[in-house]
């Protein structure tokens, strides 16, 4: 295997992506019925920021990645939230059906446990109608983003579009036929890694993904509150208007 060559990465961390990829998505502040949804752990910073920027409410779609026994790092494909699988080609290579259900079965169950321990007593923001923007740290095979977006499609959003900070050309190319913008500031040649690309990317854990979804929550009825606030002051202080009342009819001869 060559080595990683040396590279100058262009985020300092999770949190950074964020704010660069809401600069690339800034022509959809403010847009009626937007929603941001993250693919945890590691979307979930990203999207946090991206939300905040856009003034949008933020929510998760949970998938999971399908590790190739014996090189889990390497996705044969992904599942998501309402049944959804996806597997990836392995041309050259098999897969025992008693290995692949051992997969799929650890893995469904780890979907389960996070859906219950991301929302607690929250429900699922449907995005139904709403323009939904999926958002990952970093695209490499696009199998989990995939897995997501088939997720999502189900729902029947208005419109839907991925965004990550970074991610391979290729991938980010494939994803075409199901989504209807891609949105990706940054794809290095060749690409190798998503964290080659962060100077600091740590594994995020479950206690980051809770809190930053509650702070989002937070952050977002305030923002809602102060707008109906504000609306509220604006009508009140409109002059009244005085309505012209036309002069009587002249009497009959």
């Amino acid at each position: 295997m060559r080595p990683l060559r040396t590279v100058n990465p262009p985020y300092r961390d999770r949190h950074d992506a964020g704010k660069a990829l809401a600069e690339a998505l800034s022509g959809h502040a403010g847009e009626n019925n937007l929603l941001v949804l993250a693919l945890p752990r590691g979307g979930v910073a990203v999207a946090y920021e991206v939300a905040r920027a856009l003034h949008a409410p933020l929510d998760i779609v949970v998938v999971r990645k399908l590790g190739l026994p014996g090189h889990e790092e390497y996705a044969m494909g992904a599942i998501a939230s309402g049944g959804v699988r996806v597997m990836n080609p392995l041309p050259g290579m098999t897969v025992a059906p008693e290995d692949l259900a051992a997969v799929l079965s650890r893995e469904e169950a780890e979907l389960v446990r996070r859906e219950q321990r991301y929302r607690g007593a929250h429900s699922a923001v449907s995005p139904r109608g709403r323009h939904v923007i999926l958002v990952d740290d970093g695209l490499a095979t696009g199998a989990t983003m995939r897995a997501a977006a088939v997720a999502v499609r189900q729902q029947h959003p208005a419109r839907l579009t991925v965004a990550v900070p970074v991610g391979a050309r290729d991938s980010c190319a494939e994803l075409a036929d199901v989504v209807d913008e891609l949105v990706c500031p940054f794809m290095p040649e060749p690409f190798q890694a998503v964290g080659l690309w962060y100077h600091t990317m740590t594994q995020a854990s479950d206690e980051e993904v809770c809190h930053l979804l509650k702070l989002a929550r937070s952050e977002h009825a305030q923002e809602l509150r102060q707008a109906l606030k504000d609306r509220r002051a604006a009508d009140l202080s409109m002059p009244a208007v005085a309505l012209a009342v036309p002069p009587a009819p002249p009497p009959l001869p």
